[in-house]
């Protein structure tokens, strides 16, 4: 479902369609628009973080728990759901589906690992991912190189380094 409503929200949102650019962004085509639409994005997910994590984390280890308790889980999933669409669409346009798909997995996947709790793991994640683009933005500069690739790679060699210290 969040594939197709981030789908429907590109000529809603009046994004600029063009291959080269969905795959590998343009960050120097990044306007005041994209800004916005960044923000508000971030801050939809941390509005909803901050009213419903008890909820979503009760709906991610035992959906029908949930729903026997009470909770809304249709409402809830179509919120995260709706606000997974609107970060993917918002980061499409500067930094590409490579970098949009490397950030939301890596990080994630690394910050998981040996968490105590899954609030630790988000906030692990996170600081990953400022890390990894930050370093990425740096080495692209230096190397006169496109960011998003080089960000997603950084990612690929993170997870990797990972996998030969589990060693399987």
């Amino acid at each position: 479902m969040t594939p197709g409503l981030g789908v429907l929200l590109i000529p809603l949102l009046e994004i600029r369609v063009d291959l080269e650019s969905i795959l590998f962004g343009d960050l120097l085509a990044v306007d005041s628009s994209d800004l916005i639409r960044t923000l508000l994005a971030g801050t939809a997910l941390l509005l909803l973080l901050r009213t419903s994590y008890q909820k979503l984390v009760y709906l991610g280890l035992d959906p029908e728990g949930a729903a026997s308790s009470g909770l809304n889980v249709p409402s809830l999933r179509l919120a995260l759901g709706f606000v997974t669409a609107l970060v993917i669409v918002s980061a499409m346009a500067a930094v590409g589906v490579i970098l949009v798909i490397s950030l939301l997995s890596a990080p994630a996947l690394l910050g998981l690992h040996q968490a105590p709790n899954l609030y630790s793991a988000m906030l692990r994640a996170a600081a990953l991912g400022i890390l990894f683009s930050f370093v990425g933005f740096l080495l692209a500069i230096s190397f006169n190189l496109s960011p998003g690739p080089l960000i997603g790679v950084i990612c690929l060699l993170s997870l990797s380094c990972l996998r030969q210290r589990l060693k399987y």
